[in-house]
């Protein structure tokens, strides 16, 4: 009886688990991250107190001299150039201002708007002077490259102050001095109680302040006129084609002389405690000692669940082999339980891995949202762990019993595949061209899916398509509308409709198959016909069978009745007695071979084989029925040697045999007339042949003689039972011997092959 062995190995399980938390906990935040340090010894703190020192240099240690920065600003020749003919030549320039205000002045003119017309023929003839002066003076063109660039550093500039202000949120206080200035730079009060305190002098190292590097900004020389008209289209000065061609400028925009010096400084900056309480500061250290607690209080209590796995809840394997689930799981095919147990532990290691760590962060992470999907991923770790420790047990206990395991392996799925699969190539042409036809197909849908990744794959796809894949399908289609041809003609042949055959299209493999089935078909039409013949013969036997019985049985009941009349003179009586004498035994005669025939025709008869001389035996049979050859009037020419022909068979069914054949000769043999017998050795082979005139007609189908209770006489007035060579074929069949009969008109041949010694 299995017992309940869920609850331990749950509880297990979940003590796995714990431990695994730990040691995810440990690995990621170990000693070099949180175990043992203080908020202001973290990464994360001294990361910001990195970014503060950077913001704090930029924008107040050693701000950059802007003005300086604008002398510096070199505007180069082909700057110049690339600005005056950005828009293009002169003519087309002028002629593009033109024609940008000609339907608008028209407008004006037509409307009568004097005021506004001369505003907008003031604004084209303004434009295009300064086209034209463009084109006329290197100088112009130079002021107003310079004063897009020194309009483009200033708000560069701005924005980096903004930005670098922005990252001094800190509480700090500091008090340094530049040591080659003297200048000194305060801020709050270093003397209060510090949280975080850092000296700067030559013995500790300098405060080094680097300015913000100007000659790394990048400017736009080109245009500042926001639209210009160019034929049908309208270009405006986007980001999009700055960045474009700026891309392609090879000029340097900007040549700023000698870059602006590194200060350095001494002195000291702090973070006092009491910022370290309040405001986001506060709230880092806060969240920071909170997860410091969760650590330590994980890894004690994976501490506790791993003395607890080495003690109280140690594993057990009959948690497993003993569990309910065991005989389920062992149903399932070995190539499935291996691919759920691959599955379920790359789960659980991702799991260890990506979730696990998320257990710390609760504590300064907390909400209901965040507990519930941290319990939900507990329970399904445990889970997880319980199947994969479950399977891997399991899978041990398999490996240990090796037939069983090969016994799996030859019913996996993979075994059968691989069998299927090399079956698919038993008819090597069938296979290959399947196999073909799938890895087209294949292609075919990848270079579908390439084409709307690249249209350039249209080029090499649509000749593959007309050369490659239409073919393919073409002959795909045809070879399954032929299968579809032959499916419905298999299946007419199932519901015994045989008159038609399979029409057999070319060498194709299904061709051979259709040929196959034809020739099936008739092999089911002829056996359907022997099923009729075996019908209408097992019809006969019953009514032989019922004849042959029925008549000895009839004169035994009539006799026996005439027995029971006191007046009978002893005469009679021993007449009567006298026929019932010879029905009986003819009754038990006919009872004999029918005996005898079911035990050969059942194989229950033994055979006694030992050396046999069949000369001396064939001697024996015909002195056994000489007085029945004398009475007959036949003429009996035997011809066999004098020297022995031994056999290895059962002398006693062999004579049987002999016996039979003999008395047939005498029975069926037309008065007057000769019976040739020989006995000759043939090669390997002794051969005994009867020949003889019969006296009843037997007709051209010499099988049915062998058929139980058929006789040549058919209106069944000689005294013979119908089993004769019935019961000679199968002793002949039994020694693995050959008996045929042949008939040619009235002429009777019956040939018997055994092999000699």
């Amino acid at each position: 009886m299995k017992r309940n062995t869920s609850i331990p190995y749950l509880v297990w399980a979940s003590l796995v688990v714990i431990v695994l938390m730990a040691l995810q906990s440990f690995v990621e935040n170990g000693n070099y991250r949180y175990i043992g340090k203080s908020y202001v010894e973290s990464e994360d703190f001294q990361q910001e107190m990195e970014n503060f020192y950077t913001s704090f240099s930029t924008a107040i240690l050693n701000p950059v001299d802007l003005e300086a920065a604008k002398k510096n600003i070199v505007v180069t020749s082909s700057e110049i150039e690339e600005h005056r003919t950005y828009y293009g030549t002169l003519s087309e320039q002028v002629g593009n201002i033109e024609e940008q205000y000609a339907e608008r002045i028209a407008d004006a003119e037509a409307a009568k708007k004097e005021n506004l017309k001369k505003t907008l023929v003031e604004e084209r003839d303004a434009k295009i002077a300064d086209i034209r002066k463009n084109f006329e003076s290197d100088a112009h063109v130079e002021a107003k490259i310079r004063a897009d660039k020194e309009r483009q550093l200033e708000q560069e500039w701005q924005d980096q102050i903004r930005s670098a202000k922005e990252q001094l949120y800190f509480p700090v206080a500091y008090e340094l001095t530049d040591i080659q200035s003297g200048e000194t730079f305060k801020a709050g009060d270093i003397s209060v109680v510090a949280g975080y305190k850092k000296t700067f002098n030559q013995k500790e190292g300098y405060l080094r302040a680097t300015p913000y590097p100007i000659n790394d900004f990048d400017y736009d020389s080109y245009p500042s006129e926001s639209v210009y008209e160019w034929g049908d289209s309208v270009f405006s000065h986007t980001e999009e084609t700055v960045a474009t061609t700026q891309s392609n400028s090879t000029d340097t925009a900007l040549e700023s002389g000698q870059p602006q010096a590194v200060k350095k400084f001494e002195g000291t900056v702090i973070v006092p405690k009491s910022a370290m309480k309040e405001g986001l500061l506060g709230r880092n250290v806060d969240q920071y000692n909170r997860r410091l607690l969760g650590i330590y209080m994980l890894g004690g209590l994976g501490l506790l669940a791993l003395l607890a796995l080495a003690s109280v809840v140690r594993f057990k394997k009959e948690w497993v082999t003993q569990s309910s689930f065991a005989s389920r799981y062992d149903r399932l095919k070995l190539d499935l339980k291996v691919a759920l147990l691959i599955l379920s532990a790359m789960i659980v290691w991702g799991f260890t891995f990506t979730i696990l760590h998320r257990y710390t962060w609760f504590f300064f992470q907390y909400s209901i949202e965040n507990g519930l999907f941290l319990l939900l991923s507990f329970v399904a770790l445990v889970f997880l762990l319980w199947a994969t420790v479950f399977q891997l047990v399991l899978l041990v206990e398999r490996l240990k019993n090796v037939e069983t395991l090969e016994q799996e392996i030859r019913d996996s799925y993979s075994v059968k595949f691989l069998k299927a699969l090399q079956g698919m190539f038993l008819n090597r042409k069938m296979g290959v061209q399947t196999f073909i036809l799938l890895i087209g197909f294949f292609l075919a849908g990848i270079g579908f899916v390439c084409m709307f990744i690249d249209p350039i794959f249209i080029v090499l796809y649509t000749p593959c398509v007309l050369f490659l894949g239409l073919p393919a399908l073409y002959i795909f289609v045809r070879r399954a509308a032929y299968l579809n041809r032959i499916l419905v003609a298999t299946e007419a042949m199932a519901k015994g409709q045989l008159n038609e055959d399979i029409k057999v299209a070319g060498k194709s493999p299904l061709a051979e198959h259709a040929k196959n089935l034809n020739n099936l078909r008739e092999g089911v039409r002829i056996s359907m016909s022997e099923q009729a013949k075996s019908e209408r013969l097992k019809t006969e036997l019953i009514t032989n069978v019922s004849h042959d019985l029925r008549t000895p049985l009839t004169s035994i009941i009539t006799y026996t009745d005439l027995l029971k009349n006191e007046e009978l003179s002893s005469e009679e009586r021993s007449k009567y007695v006298d026929i019932l004498d010879k029905k009986s035994q003819r009754l038990k005669t006919l009872i004999e071979d029918l005996f005898e025939v079911s035990k050969m025709a059942s194989g229950n008869l033994e055979l006694h084989k030992q050396r046999v001389d069949l000369t001396q035996l064939l001697q024996q049979a015909l002195a056994e029925h000489e007085e029945e050859i004398t009475k007959s009037g036949l003429d009996f020419r035997v011809n066999s040697s004098d020297s022995p022909l031994i056999a290895y068979v059962d002398g006693q069914r062999w004579w049987r045999v002999l016996d039979n054949l003999i008395v047939n000769a005498v029975k069926y043999t037309l008065p007057g007339t000769r019976v040739y017998i020989t006995l000759r050795k043939v090669g390997d082979t002794a051969e005994f042949v009867v020949k003889n005139i019969t006296k009843y007609e037997l007709g051209d189908n010499t099988d049915e003689l062998f058929e139980r209770f058929k006789r040549a006489d058919t209106s069944r007035h000689t005294d013979g039972s119908g089993l004769g060579l019935a019961i000679a074929q199968s002793i002949v069949d039994m020694h693995n011997g050959n008996m045929k009969i042949e008939v040619d008109g009235d002429l009777f041949k019956v040939t018997v092959v055994v092999a000699a010694i």
